[in-house]
């Protein structure tokens, strides 16, 4: 597998910087010379279809559906199913978070299923592993960590959140701080900060960044720096904790790049509206534009059951302040482990939002569509309104279960449509040659 960052900075543009320039609109030039400044990262799947996915500065933003077993619902042909269910809907990319079962073959057979560039946490394996062989995670050993990473790559795995910027010191920063509302959240950050403890040793993926960028640099697998301590409740955002892990993983995106690596920073996580574009700010100003991946975020904690909802709103306001790749929240969140139609409407109302932002941050090219919606919507030309909808299929479903009985369209207004009354009286001063653009 060609590294897209060495051949970046070799002046090469490669077929897959050219695939992306083609995807977004944009000069492979401009393409080529964001991925040397580390600013886009390009993830490719590696087994069915290798698709291509641009993932930072100028293109637009991504969303990735999450999979995987639990201890309590593990039935790899179910997230088999899901991931068809996630390309299918239009994720950009998916996430491989099986805690449980045969963990090479599930990994394995959801590579197979799909075409989308598949990502995954190596610490869950490896303490699944750790836990049934030793019935205690404390007893990790750090080479087989570093085995295990190896063999995922091989496997196929396109980008890897790795726990690297949790580290003594930053665990000294939450001992100090001594509270949170939320506590901890990520499952992986906490078994590493639990073996850490234990063994009062330094997390072995920090001790020995250099190795974790070999690998991953040999494979051209993304490193996507994990978020261990990122924040669970609102209330906790942008405390201390997290910002010393945001400041650390910022510096070990430049460390990676200088290696060879490709890679990006994951955010929270919980974060009130107020502070998502100053989160952003701080994680661009200090990784040099690095590509950021947000976790929803959810502005805030009540939500459960809704929470698909509270995450758009949180999404929409990342990707307009700069955010590049966003994790779906499913309506099961917090409550269950998702099932088919989690994972749809999941996917669906990240990509809503995500384009949403995209509209202002990428003003000129991604509203095109909706520009022509709204004068195909105007004139009542139904079949080239549906050919620009992120779902027609769904608005097609709506219009047909519920067409006027008079003219076969929208049922919303009858006599009093607005823009059939509009067309008899205005119909020229409607379409003066300043907004007449068909």
């Amino acid at each position: 597998m060609e590294n897209q960052l060495v051949a970046a900075q070799e002046g090469r543009i490669t077929s897959a910087m050219q695939a992306v320039a083609e995807q977004e609109g944009i000069d492979a030039q401009v393409v080529r010379e964001r991925v040397a400044a580390g600013q886009i990262v390009i993830v490719q799947g590696r087994r069915n279809g290798r698709r291509i996915v641009g993932i930072g500065k100028g293109l637009r933003t991504k969303v990735n559906a999450s999979i995987g077993t639990s201890s309590d619902v593990c039935d790899v042909e179910h997230e088999k199913r899901k991931a068809r269910v996630a390309e299918q809907t239009g994720a950009d990319t998916l996430m491989e978070l099986s805690a449980a079962g045969d963990l090479d073959a599930i990994r394995r057979a959801v590579l197979d299923e799909v075409s989308l560039p598949v990502g995954n946490v190596p610490l869950y394996q490896a303490f699944c592993e750790t836990i049934r062989k030793h019935k205690d995670p404390t007893r990790l050993d750090p080479e087989y960590l570093f085995d295990l990473i190896e063999k995922q790559c091989e496997d196929g795995i396109a980008f890897m959140a790795i726990h690297c910027g949790i580290n003594l010191f930053t665990l000294e920063r939450m001992e100090r701080q001594g509270y949170r509302y939320g506590g901890l959240c990520s499952k992986g950050g906490t078994l590493m900060i639990q073996w850490m403890l234990a063994n009062k040793q330094e997390n072995p993926l920090f001790e020995q960044f250099e190795r974790v960028c070999e690998i991953l640099k040999k494979h051209d697998t993304v490193l996507s720096l994990g978020n261990g301590i990122r924040a669970g409740a609102i209330h906790d955002s942008l405390d201390r904790a997290q910002m010393a892990e945001l400041i650390l993983n910022c510096e070990l995106a430049e460390r990676g790049r200088h290696l060879g690596c490709q890679t990006m920073v994951e955010g929270p996580g919980h974060v009130p509206l107020d502070e998502i574009e100053a989160n952003i700010i701080l994680q661009k100003k200090m990784s040099g534009d690095a590509p950021y991946y947000m976790l929803g975020p959810l502005p805030c904690d009540i939500g459960a059951g809704w929470d698909h909802i509270t995450a758009a709103i949180g999404a929409a306001h990342s990707s307009m302040y700069g955010a590049d790749l966003i994790c779906y929240i499913t309506p099961a969140e917090h409550l269950a482990l998702p099932n088919e139609e989690d994972v749809e409407v999941g996917v669906k109302t990240a990509r809503l939002a995500a384009h949403i932002g995209d509209v202002v941050k990428l003003k000129g090219r991604a509203d095109q569509a909706d520009k022509q919606c709204s004068k195909d919507r105007r004139d009542f030309r139904w079949s080239r309104q549906f050919d620009n909808l992120l779902f027609p299929e769904d608005a097609r479903r709506i219009l047909e279960s519920r067409k006027s009985l008079s003219d076969k369209g929208c049922s919303m207004c009858g006599e009093l449509c607005a823009l059939k009354n509009a067309a008899v009286s205005l119909n020229t001063f409607l379409r003066g040659d300043k907004v007449n653009e068909a």
